[in-house]
């Protein structure tokens, strides 16, 4: 039966099929470049990352997913049967929903949804409720960038085909002059040898719940993979405002690295002045306010799911 105790919204196929399209239309002025890239064998040292680091491809992140509780209608519908975690209402069900006889309607399928991924939901729901009611951070400025090609040769740093900003030596300078604090594992596992041991940090997965806090540029970003890693029970709307932030992100991650980007238009946040660190405070200060608004939606569909588990 449909699940009980959860409010359903029963939605018509021409409002369903117009929020999918909108949802296509969204998805489509980020991927279809990156496709288009990677059809000629083209990349974009920004752009191509929450395509190439995240495990969500396009074609899954094209998907659109109401989320529990939503009984989509209509003969389009039927397709989604053969979607993972989709049912048909049948007869019974659709007649206590008030649904005309003969009514195509499908529905997550919840039960079925949190006992196959219980241990993603809450694993999800620690990170999400512990770095939440973490006070931010704001003294990293952005060095792990710094720190991944610290004591490199130019040939074995990540983005090869980019010239370092300031040259190597000097970029060795800045992270030797600079204090460390990075908080996440998935930036402090890319750290050099010799970079790791001046991290004030030795952020582990295991710590990876302790550790992560809301002035991360990387814990932020993530809440898309906390997103997408619990498609199709979260909203696609909520996914995408959480891929957008990361995109966003990114950017700024990106111009605060010791990267020369010039020739792709962006402009550098000179993290190794006063005046570029203050640049990059307050960009990771307004990140912070979104991504714990995000957060926060994020938490309460993951809450609901915990309990409906």
């Amino acid at each position: 039966m449909i699940d009980a105790g959860r409010p359903v919204h029963i939605v018509d196929e021409r409002d369903w099929l117009q929020r999918e399209q909108d949802h296509h239309r969204r998805v489509a002025r980020f991927a279809e470049p990156y496709l288009q890239r990677r059809s000629a064998g083209g990349k974009h040292p920004v752009e191509d990352f929450l395509f190439t680091y995240y495990s969500h491809k396009p074609g899954q992140l094209r998907r659109w997913h109401p989320g529990p509780g939503v009984v989509l209608t209509g003969e389009a519908a039927a397709e989604r049967e053969a979607w993972k975690f989709y049912r048909l209402l049948d007869s019974g069900e659709a007649a206590g929903l008030g649904l005309a006889e003969g009514t195509t309607a499908v529905v997550l399928d919840l039960p079925k949804f949190t006992a196959e991924r219980a241990a993603a939901i809450d694993f999800s729901r620690i990170i999400l409720g512990r770095t939440g009611k973490r006070s931010p951070h704001f003294g990293c400025f952005g060095l792990h960038e710094w720190a991944m090609v610290y004591r490199l040769e130019p040939d074995d740093v990540r983005h090869e085909y980019l010239p370092l900003r300031l040259g190597s030596t000097a970029t060795d300078q800045v992270v030797e002059q600079s204090k460390i604090k990075c908080s996440h594992i998935d930036a402090f596992r890319f750290f050099t040898d010799e970079a790791a041991p001046r991290n004030e940090l030795q952020p582990t997965r295991q710590t990876q719940r302790d550790l992560e806090q809301p002035g991360c540029l990387h814990a932020n970003m993530d809440l898309y993979k906390w997103a997408y890693k619990l498609s199709p029970a979260i909203p696609s709307e909520l996914l995408m405002d959480c891929f957008e932030l990361s995109w966003r992100i990114r950017r700024m991650d990106m111009q605060a690295s010791p990267y020369d980007l010039s020739e792709w238009g962006y402009e550098p946040i000179r993290i190794e002045t006063t005046a570029g660190k203050a640049e990059y405070v307050a960009a990771q200060r307004g990140f912070s306010e979104e991504a714990q608004i995000l957060r926060a939606s994020l938490f309460k569909v993951v809450e609901e799911l915990a309990e409906s588990g």
